[in-house]
């Protein structure tokens, strides 16, 4: 007897090759996504990239109460001249919205593992959730650019923990809005759509390789001196 076609429940779960087994086209939705659930992938790259934002911002929230009580305290993250949160902590920069920015870190990114959790688990959003999620880290992409040009151009200096939400930050936007915009949330030409499904990691990386470039420029001098 031939095996019986997946439900719709377990086609966000498909892997490439099952999705090729089935002549699917990568670039569009399976049931499930359509319906507002998505993959493990994206799932635990939620839980796992906001967990390691949720610390990054804890962390820094507790150095800046550290710095509050004793401007002159030694800080973990201080390494060096160049690699430092001291210097942000007590800048303008860090409470650019009169809250300190690792607060609103902290509930942006303990939003995100809820709602990878809530994937992980086989939810289906409805798409205002997901319209609000790709606004919200489109947001979170913009202040992080804002953010590494203060550091690059303005302050000088590269904070340890700042550094992790670099990392984390990329992957989740770019991911998110090509999974939104797969399942037609966003209501884009199709050819965008298209591009944005399917080049999401390409995206992904060439953030990386901008941002490594910018800081090996910023910082060249520097870095020699110190070797």
């Amino acid at each position: 007897m031939g095996s019986s076609p997946p439900s719709p429940a377990d086609d966000g779960d498909l892997l490439a090759e099952e999705r090729e087994a089935l002549a699917l086209d990568p670039a569009e939705p399976t049931p499930h996504q359509r319906s507002g659930g998505a993959g493990r992938g994206l799932a635990w790259l939620l839980i796992i990239g906001g967990l390691a934002g949720l610390w990054a911002a804890v962390m820094l929230l507790r150095s800046g109460q550290k710095l509050a009580r004793d401007p002159d305290a030694a800080l973990l993250c201080d390494i060096n001249p160049i690699v430092g949160c001291g210097n942000f902590l007590l800048s303008w920069q860090s409470s650019a919205l009169g809250v300190p920015n690792a607060l609103l870190g902290t509930i942006a990114f303990s939003i995100v593992v809820l709602l990878g959790i809530a994937l992980l688990a086989g939810a289906r959003l409805p798409r205002w959730v997901w319209l609000g999620f790709t606004i919200g880290t489109a947001l979170g992409a913009l202040a992080t650019v804002w953010f590494q040009y203060q550091a690059l151009a303005v302050i000088r200096g590269l904070c340890p923990y700042c550094l992790v939400v670099w990392v984390v930050m990329p992957p989740i936007f770019f991911h998110v809005l090509g999974r939104a915009a797969q399942a037609g949330h966003l209501g884009l030409p199709e050819g965008l759509r298209r591009f944005l499904v399917m080049e999401r990691h390409l995206l992904t990386v060439a953030w990386y390789v901008v941002i490594i470039a910018l800081v090996t420029a910023a910082f060249w001098s520097q870095w020699a001196l110190m070797w």
